[in-house]
C-alpha cells in the first residue's frame, strides 16, 4: 500500500492516506465543498440583509433572527451532532446534513414571510450542525498524520475560496435578480459534494455506543435559545419586560445545569474532564471572543459599506474579497510554521494583527475612498486570519489526548458558534438600537464604537493565548490524529468563517 493503508490490516495501525495523491485531492475536494456550503450559510446573507427587511417588511428584531436562527442551531447541536457522527461514521453524517441543507436552502428561497424564512434557517442550522464538525473530521481523520497540520492549513485556505467570491455573487443576486437568489448559491456546492464524496470511503475504525444525550441537547438548545432570544429582543421590548426577562432566566437556568446534568451521566455528549485542561480551557476561552467578534465584525462592515458608505449590496459583498485573497495566500503555509514553532506565537500575532484591522476599519465613514477606508483593514484582517486559524485548530487538539479528539473539536467549534451567536445578538443593544426599527441612524451613531469593541475582544483573546497556551512545539504525536468528530473553529472571513 503507497497512498493509503487500511486503519486494521492484519493488525497494522492505521497510517492514513497523503495528501499529495489521488486519494488526497478527493479528500480535501469533498471536505472543502462541503465547509464551503456552511460558511455560506452561516454570513453570506450579510449582503441580503437590508433587502429582505424591506421585502418582507420586517424589522431589526425579525432579521436578526434570519441571521441568528441558523447560528444557535448549529452551535446548540454541535455536540450531538458529534455523537452520531460518532456512532454511524464521519461521512454517513456529513452526507446526511448536506441533504437537510439542500432542502432548507430550496426552502429559504421560496419562503413567503419572515417566520418562513426563519423555520427554514433553522433547518438549515440542523443540516450545518451535522455538516461543519463532520466534513473537518473526515480530513482530519483519514490523512496521514504527517500530512494534517498541512491538510487543515489546505482546507482552510481553499475554502475561503466560497468567502470570497460568495458575497459578491450574493451581492450581484440582490441588486439584480432577487435576494432570494442568495439562499440558492450553495447548491451547486452540494451537489457537487455529494459526487465528490462517492469517491471517498468510511474510514474502517471502530465506532463509538449510540448515546443520544436528550438531556444535554435540550438543555443547551433552551438555554442558547432563551438567552439569544433575550439579547435579541432585549433593545426592542425593554429589558425589564417579562417576554425578555423569562426565557432569559429560563436559558441561564438552562446552561447551568448543563454541567452538573452531564457529570451525572454516563454516556454524556459532553464531557466536563476536558474544562481540567489549561490549555484546552484557554484556547476555548479565546475561540469564544475572537470567533464572536469576527461574526459581529463581518456583519457591522457590510451594513456601514451599504447603509452609511453608499455602496450597492454587490459593492459591499466585493469590499472584503482582499481579506478573504490574503487568508487564502497565508494559510497554506502556516500549518509547517505551526509544526516547527509551535502554536501561541503565530496565534497571538495573527489574532492581534485582526484587531489593528478592526480598528481601521472602525473609522470607515462617508466620503472616504475605498482605498482609505477599508482596503487596509481587510488586508490586516486576512493577514490575521492566516496566521491564526491553523494553530488555533491545531492547539486545541494538542491539548488532548488521542482518545477525547472528536469531544475536543466539537466543543471548540461550538465555542466559535456561540461566540458569534452571542455578538451578533448584542449588536442592537451594542449600536443603541432601542425600539426603533431601522439602522441607518444607529450605525451612524455607533458603527465606531462597536468595531473597537470587537476590537477590544480580540485584544483579549491574544492576551488569554499568550498567557495560557504552551510554549514551543506542537508534538508530533499530539498533531491532529483520529478524532470521533472533529468540529475545530473555521475562519470568519468577508461576510463569511
Amino acid at each position: 500500500m503507497t497512498a493509503r493503508d487500511e486503519r486494521s490490516v492484519g493488525g497494522a495501525a492505521y497510517q492514513g492516506i497523503a495528501l499529495r495523491g489521488g486519494a488526497g485531492a478527493l479528500l480535501v475536494a469533498a471536505t472543502v465543498l462541503a465547509s464551503m456550503v456552511g460558511f455560506i450559510d452561516a454570513y453570506m446573507i450579510n449582503v441580503a440583509i437590508p433587502a429582505i427587511g424591506r421585502d418582507l417588511g420586517t424589522g431589526v428584531s425579525g432579521l436578526q433572527w434570519v441571521l441568528t436562527g441558523y447560528l444557535v442551531t448549529v452551535a446548540s447541536l454541535l455536540l450531538l451532532a458529534g455523537a452520531l457522527a460518532d456512532h454511524f461514521g464521519w461521512r454517513r453524517i456529513l452526507v446526511a446534513g448536506l441533504v437537510v441543507m439542500l432542502i432548507a436552502s430550496v426552502c429559504c428561497a421560496i419562503a413567503p414571510n419572515v417566520t418562513a424564512l426563519i423555520a427554514a434557517r433553522v433547518l438549515q442550522g440542523i443540516g450545518g450542525a451535522m455538516v461543519v464538525p463532520s466534513s473537518l473530521a473526515l480530513l482530519n481523520g483519514t490523512l496521514r498524520p504527517a500530512d494534517r497540520a498541512k491538510g487543515i492549513g489546505v482546507w482552510a485556505g481553499l475554502s475561503t475560496l466560497g468567502t470570497t467570491l460568495g458575497p459578491y455573487g450574493g451581492g450581484w443576486l440582490v441588486d439584480h435578480v432577487s435576494w432570494r437568489y442568495v439562499f440558492l448559491l450553495n447548491v451547486p456546492l452540494i451537489v457537487a459534494a455529494l459526487l465528490v464524496l462517492r469517491g471517498v470511503p468510511e474510514v474502517s475504525r471502530p465506532l463509538r455506543a449510540l448515546s443520544v444525550d436528550v438531556a444535554g441537547a435540550l438543555l443547551t438548545v433552551l438555554g442558547l435559545g432563551g438567552v439569544i432570544y433575550a439579547l435579541t429582543a432585549g433593545p426592542a421590548s425593554g429589558w425589564g419586560s417579562a417576554a425578555v426577562l423569562v426565557p432569559g432566566v429560563i436559558g441561564v437556568v438552562c446552561l447551568a445545569a448543563l454541567i452538573p446534568v452531564e457529570q451525572r451521566l454516563t454516556a454524556p455528549m459532553l464531557r466536563t474532564a476536558l474544562f481540567r485542561i489549561r490549555q484546552f480551557v484557554a484556547i476555548n476561552a479565546a475561540t469564544l471572543l475572537f470567533y464572536g467578534a469576527l461574526s459581529a465584525a463581518s456583519y457591522l462592515v457590510v451594513l456601514q459599506c451599504q447603509l452609511q458608505l453608499g455602496y450597492t449590496a454587490t459593492q459591499a459583498g466585493a469590499a472584503l474579497i482582499p481579506e478573504s485573497a490574503v487568508f487564502l495566500i497565508v494559510s497554506p503555509f502556516v500549518g509547517g510554521i505551526v509544526a516547527r514553532v509551535g502554536v501561541r506565537g503565530p496565534m497571538s500575532a495573527g489574532i492581534l494583527i485582526v484587531a489593528g484591522g478592526f480598528a481601521w476599519l472602525s473609522a470607515a465613514q462617508p466620503g472616504q475612498s475605498y482605498l482609505q477606508a477599508i482596503l487596509p483593514g481587510a488586508l490586516l484582517w486576512g493577514l490575521g486570519i492566516g496566521l491564526t486559524v491553523a494553530p488555533l485548530t491545531a492547539g486545541v487538539l494538542a491539548a488532548v489526548d488521542d482518545a477525547d479528539l472528536g469531544e475536543a473539536s466539537a466543543v471548540n467549534d461550538a465555542a466559535s458558534r456561540v461566540g458569534g451567536v452571542v455578538l451578533v445578538a448584542l449588536l442592537p443593544a451594542l449600536l443603541g438600537v432601542g425600539g426603533s426599527d431601522e439602522l441607518v441612524q444607529p450605525l451612524a451613531r455607533n458603527y465606531q464604537t462597536a468595531m473597537l469593541v470587537m476590537a477590544g475582544l480580540s485584544v483579549v483573546a491574544a492576551v488569554i493565548t499568550s498567557l495560557y497556551v504552551a510554549r514551543g512545539r506542537t508534538p508530533a504525536a499530539h498533531l491532529p490524529a483520529t478524532p470521533r468528530v472533529h468540529g475545530c473553529a473555521v475562519p470568519v472571513s468577508s461576510p463569511s468563517h
